[in-house]
């Protein structure tokens, strides 16, 4: 049996040293960085998406990083879509593509692929967003419960954007989500993959670093960062790019919600809050090799597996 390409699927919670650990792979591999960042594909948004600074983006190249306005949105599938691309470039030119991040549902499409769902239905959306208006996501909820159960068991009755999309698609083609998902033929990428993730043994230091991380935002400039969004695109709180966590607060701060500290105090527990989901993903849907992201020699341990990897 003809093996398949290999490929590097580092993953872990925010905070975690992926960046680090990619980038002392790349010193000493003939590997190719891919981002899998939900946040550093948006133009203009660096600081608060912990983005590598210009300088260590020309030394490492991460494909998938700046590739839309803060005014627009990215998918899951589109992700996949381009990654695929990316990866057939790097393997094409005899490297090994490492795929780094921590966004979870990406890596999920990557590996599993996505269903073919139906376009958008916007003058049935705009009549979903009026009815909620007026009966609330949770009357919503009920309805899509009596159309579509497992969906709706999946989903928390103000979940506004996902009640929505699924009753959209009911609705439009007269045939629930889950039925789609679950007729959806998952076909997964001709790569062998290493999945490796990247896990705290102590969750408390890992906190102690989300906190550390914020702070060094802050005083890098995140509060301007936003303010020159808002000049420069037309934006608003509800956009993708605005829901990233830390833009979202720091917003909420300038429009006057709450004062500075409450800001900071916010923005932490809501990156704390992503850590413990990304920490949930990583157990639940990957079958990914673990390594402790506070060991001091993380890199060196990530090197020795991916060695084992690829040896012939």
């Amino acid at each position: 049996m003809t093996r398949h390409p290999p490929a590097i699927l580092l993953m872990g919670p925010t905070a975690s040293g992926k960046t680090a650990a990619a980038m002392a792979l790349a010193d000493r591999l003939p590997v190719e960085l891919i981002s899998v960042d939900s946040a550093q594909v948006f133009i203009d948004m660096d600081i608060g998406t912990a983005k590598p600074d210009r300088s260590t983006l020309a030394r490492y190249p991460h494909r998938l990083i700046d590739l839309i306005s803060p005014e627009e949105s990215y998918s899951a599938a589109r992700f996949r879509h381009d990654a695929l691309a990316a990866m057939a470039e790097i393997t094409a030119a005899g490297k090994v593509p490492v795929l780094v991040g921590g966004t979870m549902l990406y890596f999920k499409a990557l590996l599993q692929g996505l269903a073919d769902l139906p376009q958008a239905a916007p003058a049935l959306r705009t009549e979903l967003d009026a009815r909620a208006a007026t009966e609330g996501w949770p009357a919503l909820h009920a309805e899509l419960a009596h159309l579509d159960p497992p969906t709706a068991a999946r989903l928390h009755p103000t979940d506004s954007q996902r009640i929505q999309r699924a009753l959209e698609i009911c609705l439009s083609s007269g045939r629930p989500m889950s039925a789609w998902l679950a007729a959806s033929e998952q076909q997964a990428p001709p790569y062998d993959f290493l999945q490796i993730a990247l896990l705290p043994s102590d969750r408390s230091v890992l906190h102690q670093r989300i906190a550390r991380r914020f702070d060094e935002m802050l005083l890098g400039g995140l509060d301007d960062e936003v303010l020159a969004l808002r000049q420069k695109y037309a934006l608003h709180v509800n956009l993708p790019s605005m829901r990233c966590v830390g833009y979202r607060q720091v917003w909420e701060a300038q429009e006057g919600h709450y004062r500075r500290p409450e800001m900071r105090d916010r923005g932490i527990a809501a990156t704390r809050q992503l850590a413990k989901r990304q920490i949930t993903w990583l157990g639940n849907s990957f079958a990914a090799e673990t390594l402790d992201c506070l060991a001091p020699d993380l890199s060196q341990q990530v090197h020795a597996r991916v060695d084992r990897f690829l040896s012939p």
